[in-house]
């Protein structure tokens, strides 16, 4: 493919991240012009290539899947007419009056945002549509024949909650009909595998209207789920990992975050109680716990040889997330996560921070989970000083501390500035959705400045008072977040150790009920979670909806089942395993969850 740029025309393939990224860049504006031609009141935002294709922001009424599908076909006239993309300059002024005069207010706020001396390109395509844009673009549109509009959303003026929200049209193009239609077929995998759909469908969790977005309700299955989590967690972190577990407040007043410093950095996203009642103390719901753990650890006095001092906590925090920002469970206002704040001597540092990692690395591998991630040096941003304590020698001389642990530890990692906590830099564990999303799964974070602001100290061998250091951590994360993962990780086939109902068993017929139930019962006292399908419904419907379900084991008890005391065993991994006494199938099944293995489907 042919592109214009800075006077010339050069070759290009679809290979190529320029030759691609032009091609999705020029289909947007010819969406674009679509749009304009089907809504002629519409005002144009901005249109660039993105990894997946591409999109287009617009100041418009939402569009719906018909509204695409419209857009979609006036794109296809457009192509057949055929368009060139004709670059041409303007000054300043002329600039913004050419916009000004076409009704488009985003471009001339745009215009006037250039430095001074900006070259103001501008590209042409067709007799009408004009758009303010640096290019570069194909020479014409003969190359753009394999594209999809795939969805829109609403997306806020320049990424500001303070702005507009406009109406954002996705798309993709390829250069064959075979790789997009690849694409297409992955999408419509992803969407299968997607927890805000599949948890949903699975029924784990919902979400109300009325209660709010952002505050997820959980049915017995996922909160079993999370019930099984948080058990092992805590009992983990107390048994073999030396933490004490604390229960602190849900709410503080005021004058702890100021002491913290959430009050002056991080106001803006806390619940704040009573701020405009005059006599009331104002409160706030926590963010986070490391303040009301500081003050357990000063409860009474410690000396050098009670450190380190771990503490854990499975805490509920509330944080008031933009409502553009929510999604699932990935992104929620109410979430309670495996907290804890280790106190320690400087000296103590390398090895606490090595052990946070190596917690978190079991129990990733534990839930299967450690081969999607990635690790990130999360530092402050120089150049905005200002929302950080501390100063530059502080920050670099914590940020090298968390960069050399990592590097002795042999994991690789990346570094992103603006990413730390206010407070200090951060290792944080890095993990992608379905759609490619980034989150934070799991953070450790040193600090060496909260302990001074509280007070806290130890007294060390010489008597002296002497100020700790302090490391935040989690050991899985968010218990939703968490979740959200799992179910896309497994596509909702759980790890049996895992699974709300790991058993049902499924008589032949109403004789055998009794039977049935006789198993469930032995089952249960084993500390196995089964159930019963006691419905007069053929066994080739028990079982079709015990693998739509995603059950790890089924078992179909008959006339010999009931005689010999057996079961036959089927599961989602193998499919019919045979015959077992049931004694011998409770042992099977319980080496499973008790070593907590992750079976995996075989192949037939």
């Amino acid at each position: 493919m042919k592109i214009y740029e800075n006077g010339e025309v050069t070759e290009y393939t679809f290979e190529d991240e320029k030759g691609r990224d032009t091609l999705r860049h020029s289909t947007s504006h010819i969406m674009a012009e679509a749009v304009k031609r089907l809504f002629p009141d519409v005002k144009l935002a901005i249109g660039p290539s993105i990894d997946t294709g591409f999109y287009y922001d617009f100041d418009a009424e939402p569009f719906s899947r018909e509204d695409l599908d419209a857009i979609e076909a006036e794109m296809k006239k457009i192509l057949k007419e055929g368009r060139r993309f004709t670059r041409f300059t303007l000054p300043r002024a002329e600039a913004l009056k050419l916009m000004e005069d076409r009704g488009e207010p985003y471009k001339v706020e745009l215009i006037n945002d250039l430095p001074e001396d900006a070259e103001i390109s501008f590209y042409q395509q067709g007799e009408d549509f004009v758009d303010l844009c640096a290019g570069p673009h194909l020479i014409d549109s003969r190359y753009i024949k394999h594209f999809k509009l795939i969805s829109s959303s609403g997306a806020y003026w320049r990424g500001s909650e303070k702005n507009k929200m406009l109406q954002r049209i996705y798309g993709t193009a390829f250069a064959t009909k075979e790789d997009l239609d690849a694409y297409l077929a992955h999408l419509e995998n992803i969407k299968m595998r997607d927890h805000n759909r599949l948890g949903r469908e699975m029924k784990l969790f919902t979400t109300v209207d009325v209660i709010g977005q952002g505050l997820p309700l959980f049915t017995p299955k996922g909160t079993k789920m999370i019930q099984l989590l948080q058990r092992w967690i805590e009992d983990l972190e107390d048994d073999e990992w030396g933490y004490v577990r604390t229960r602190t407040p849900f709410m503080a007043k005021s004058d702890l975050y100021k002491i913290s410093g959430h009050w002056d950095h991080y106001q803006d996203g806390m619940f704040i109680l009573n701020k405009n009642d005059e006599g009331k103390e104002v409160m706030a719901l926590r963010p986070m716990t490391c303040p009301f753990q500081y003050h357990v650890y000063m409860n009474e006095q410690r000396s050098y040889r009670d450190l380190p001092y771990r503490m854990s906590e499975t805490s509920t925090l509330f944080r008031n997330e933009d409502s553009g920002e929510m999604h699932g469970l990935t992104r929620v206002r109410q979430f309670t996560i495996t907290e804890g704040h280790i106190i320690l001597r400087p000296d103590q540092a390398e090895e606490e921070l090595t052990r946070c990692v190596e917690l978190a690395n079991y129990v990733m591998t534990t839930l299967g989970l450690a081969g999607d991630v990635t690790y990130r040096l999360s530092k402050w941003d120089p150049e905005n000083k200002a929302k950080y304590i501390g100063d530059e020698e502080y920050w670099n001389t914590t940020q090298d501390f968390l960069r050399n642990v990592m590097i002795k530890n042999n994991i690789k990692f990346t570094e992103a500035d603006g990413e730390a906590a206010f407070y200090g830099p951060k290792i944080d564990i890095q993990a992608k959705n379905v759609y490619g999303k980034e989150d934070t799964m799991i953070t450790i974070q040193l600090d060496c400045e909260s302990a001074e602001k509280f007070g806290m100290y130890y007294i060390n061998e010489n008597g002296e008072k002497t100020l700790p250091y302090i490391i935040h951590r989690t050991s899985m994360g968010c218990y939703e977040r968490t979740l959200a993962w799992l179910i896309e990780h497994y596509e909702g086939k759980f790890p049996t150790w895992l699974c709300p109902e790991q058993v049902r068993i499924l008589p032949i017929s109403d004789k055998f009920a009794d039977y049935a139930a006789d198993v469930a019962k032995k089952l249960k006292a084993a500390g196995i979670r089964a159930t019963v399908d006691e419905r007069s419904e053929k066994l080739g419907f028990k079982i079709r909806e015990a693998r739509m379900d995603r059950l790890p084991y089924w078992l179909i008890v008959g006339e010999k089942e009931a005689e010999n005391g057996t079961v036959s065993v089927s599961s989602r991994f193998a499919g019919d395993e045979g015959g077992k006494t049931v004694s011998e199938f409770i042992d099977f099944i319980l080496d499973e969850i008790n070593t907590k293995r992750i079976r995996t489907e075989e192949k037939k």
